[in-house]
C-alpha cells in the first residue's frame, strides 16, 4: 500500500528571484509535481537553481480540474509543491481550492515562509502595522471602495492597478485630504519605489507622473470620527440625550468633542435620518 503524499506550499520571489528561501529551493527540488499559475514563469525560477522538475498549471481558470488530479496523485503518494507567479499561493492568488481538497481529502499540508508583497509593503510604509487589514485587489464600486479607503479603522494593504491609481488616491483625497498613504511600487526589483505622503501629495504626484508597474498601496486607519460604527453610537446617543430634553445643536457639539464625529454630521443624522 502507497504512503498518502502531501502538498508544501511554497512562495516564490515578488520578483528578486534572490529572496528564495533555502526551504522552498529544497522543496522545489524533492516534489513530483510543481504546481503553478504560469509554467513558463515558474521554469525561469527553477532554471535558475539548475532544477528540472516537472511542471502543470494551476490558475483560476482550471482549479477544480487540477485539484481533482494533483489530489488524487498525492492519494498515490506524490509530494506536490504549489507555488503561484509571486508571493504566497491563495493571498490573492489560486490555490484555495487545493488546499481545501487537501484538507477534505485528509492530505497533509505544509506551509513554508516566504517573500509577501503585502508585508514588505506595509512595513516600507512607515504606518502603524500592529492592527492591519489586506483586502486583496481594490474594488471598482465606487461605494464600497470609498467605504474602504475612508472608513477603515485599520491601516489598509491593497493591491491596485497602476491604470486605476490616481483615480483611487483622487477619490481618497476628496473625502481626506490629509490621509496619509504609502504607494510600494515595483517591490524589490530594480525600480523599485516607495512614496510617503498625505493622499492629496501623493495623488498630485501621480497625476503628472503616470505609475508603471506593481502597485501596493497602503492607507492610514480612518480616524475615529470617520468609522461608522463610531458615528452609529454617536448619532444614537445624541437621540437619546434630546429625548431627555438636550437641546439639539449643544449637544452634537459636545458629543462631536467626546468623538470625533463632525457636529453638523450628527445634527444632520438626527434631523434627517433616512439619509444616514
Amino acid at each position: 500500500m502507497s504512503v498518502a503524499g502531501r502538498l508544501i506550499v511554497c512562495p516564490t520571489p515578488i520578483g528578486n528571484l534572490e529572496d528564495v528561501t533555502l526551504r522552498v529551493l529544497a522543496a522545489l527540488r524533492a516534489a513530483d509535481v510543481v504546481a503553478c499559475e504560469d509554467t513558463r514563469h515558474t521554469r525561469t525560477l527553477l532554471d535558475r537553481y539548475g532544477m528540472t522538475g516537472e511542471l502543470v498549471s494551476y490558475h483560476e481558470h482550471n482549479e477544480r480540474e487540477r485539484a481533482a488530479e494533483l489530489v488524487e496523485r498525492m492519494r498515490r503518494g506524490a509530494v506536490v509543491a504549489l507555488v503561484s507567479d509571486a508571493g504566497m499561493p491563495l493571498v490573492s492568488d489560486p490555490g484555495y481550492v487545493l488546499v481545501q481538497a487537501c484538507i477534505a481529502a485528509g492530505l497533509s499540508i505544509e506551509v513554508l515562509p516566504g517573500p509577501s508583497s503585502a508585508l514588505a509593503a506595509l512595513v516600507a510604509s512607515g504606518l502603524p502595522s500592529d492592527r492591519w487589514r489586506f483586502v486583496g485587489f481594490l474594488p471598482r464600486r465606487a461605494a464600497e471602495l470609498d467605504r474602504l479607503l475612508l472608513a477603515t479603522p485599520e491601516t489598509l494593504v491593497a493591491f491596485e492597478s497602476p491604470r486605476r491609481l490616481v483615480a483611487t488616491l483622487e477619490r481618497l483625497a476628496a473625502g481626506d485630504p490629509a490621509r496619509a498613504v504609502a504607494v510600494c511600487r515595483e517591490l524589490t526589483k530594480l525600480h523599485e519605489e516607495v512614496r510617503r505622503g498625505s493622499a492629496a501629495e501623493i495623488a498630485e504626484h501621480y497625476r503628472r507622473e503616470p505609475p508603471r508597474g506593481e502597485v501596493v498601496l497602503v492607507v492610514a486607519a480612518a480616524p475615529p470620527g470617520a468609522q461608522p460604527d463610531v458615528q452609529e453610537r454617536a448619532a444614537a446617543a445624541l437621540r437619546a440625550l434630546v429625548e431627555a430634553g438636550a437641546r439639539p445643536r449643544p449637544a452634537a457639539k459636545v458629543l462631536a468633542e467626546l468623538t470625533g464625529v463632525p457636529a453638523n454630521r450628527l445634527y444632520g443624522a438626527l434631523t434627517a435620518p433616512a439619509e444616514r
